[in-house]
């Protein structure tokens, strides 16, 4: 139950979900009540408004990416840890696991693995399926991406029942445990989760080294000339996703606080 209300109350927060309930206020109380409909669709109107702008999406990406740099180098550790949450699965018609934006975790980890950081992959992530349909875990189709890039699967270790960062970070404890890999981790996710995965991964008693990949913006704060200014002035479908994602963060930091997981 707690996994589906995570997943379902948290929309009525985020852009989208906000404007339709407001919508609904407007629609239910257009007749009797119009100076309420009238401010239920401006407010609707507003959130629409500030979530697509392109300005206040980077603000609040950068807020959350900005925390944690990657490194020029790392030092020798245990293992490589890699989050889920980068792959989708092998469903008609795709004939093999596909890349989310954020499988540059996948990609970030090969390099690292292969600079020589670490013997051993961790892979994390199993799969959220409300029909109870069997379907690979997301480590599994990991591991599948990884052998590809040429990894042997003897260097890899599979977390495949998790179902968000806290139950990555209580599964990867275990492993660590179980394998006796001791001293501390290199923990690969997007810089845009690496906040709260650190946090987590610390509250678990864990030395996490973090090494975020997947950057949505960059350094450069100035409008590109004044055409780039007023473009992202205007409401932009991709903006209103990065302040979604980014919302999604912050509102996953304060229910993991209030959980006691960070």
């Amino acid at each position: 139950m707690f996994l589906f209300l995570s997943k379902l109350l948290p929309l009525f927060v985020y852009p989208a979900g906000l404007s339709c309930l407001l919508l609904g206020v407007a629609i239910a109380t257009f007749w009797k009540h119009p100076r309420i409909a009238a401010m239920a669709m401006g407010a609707a109107l507003g959130v629409i408004l500030f979530s697509s702008n392109a300005w206040v999406a980077a603000a609040l990406v950068r807020g959350l990416e900005f925390q944690y740099r990657p490194a020029a180098t790392y030092p020798k550790v245990a293992a490589i840890v890699i989050l889920g949450g980068a792959v989708r699965s092998a469903t008609a018609p795709r004939v093999w696991p596909e890349l989310l934006e954020s499988g540059d975790r996948i990609l970030y980890a090969a390099r690292l693995y292969k600079e020589g950081y670490a013997p051993k992959l961790i892979l994390t992530g199993g799969r959220i399926n409300w029909k109870k349909e069997a379907a690979p875990s997301e480590a599994q189709d990991i591991e599948t991406l990884l052998e590809f890039m040429g990894i042997p699967k003897s260097a890899m270790l599979l977390e495949r029942t998790s179902l968000n960062t806290h139950e990555n970070a209580v599964n990867v404890k275990a492993i660590l445990t179980q394998e006796k890999l001791e001293g501390p981790i290199l923990l690969v996710t997007s810089a845009l989760h690496m906040p709260r995965s650190m946090a987590i991964f610390k509250k678990e008693g864990m030395e996490a080294i973090a090494s975020p990949t997947d950057y949505l913006v960059d350094e450069s704060t100035s409008a590109q000339g004044i055409q780039d200014f007023l473009i992202k002035l205007l409401p932009d479908a991709e903006a209103m996703y990065r302040t979604t994602i980014a919302l999604r963060e912050y509102v996953g930091m304060m229910i993991y606080w209030l959980k006691g997981w960070i």
